[in-house]
């Protein structure tokens, strides 16, 4: 069962109180007057991948200083160069040939 806020509308006096879903709202233990249930924000945390907050965050600051942007491509930037990122970008050099004289 939900535990719940209520206010009572005579004397502000608040209280939790642990009842069904569709039980109608109790009396106020203090004075006996008319309650009001209480609504508050809920602290919500979405934990894991495909969120806002964990795709879309910007780097952690560095301390004493602003977040600096890695050095480091990213694997999308990688595929949009055609190269796949263990590769190195650029080929390498053709070996040398000494003439022997």
């Amino acid at each position: 069962m939900p535990t719940y806020e209520y206010r009572c509308t005579r004397c502000d006096h608040r209280f939790d109180q642990t009842q069904k879903v569709g039980d109608p709202a109790p009396s106020c233990p203090e004075c006996g007057g008319a309650t009001r249930k209480v609504f508050s924000s809920v602290g919500l945390i979405f934990k894991g991948g495909g969120f806002h907050t964990t795709d879309y965050r910007k780097p952690a600051p560095a301390e004493g200083g602003e977040a600096k942007p890695s050095t480091e491509p990213t694997k999308t930037a990688a595929k949009e160069a055609g190269a796949s990122p263990s590769t190195p970008s650029t080929p390498p050099a053709p070996p040398t040939t000494k003439d022997k004289d």
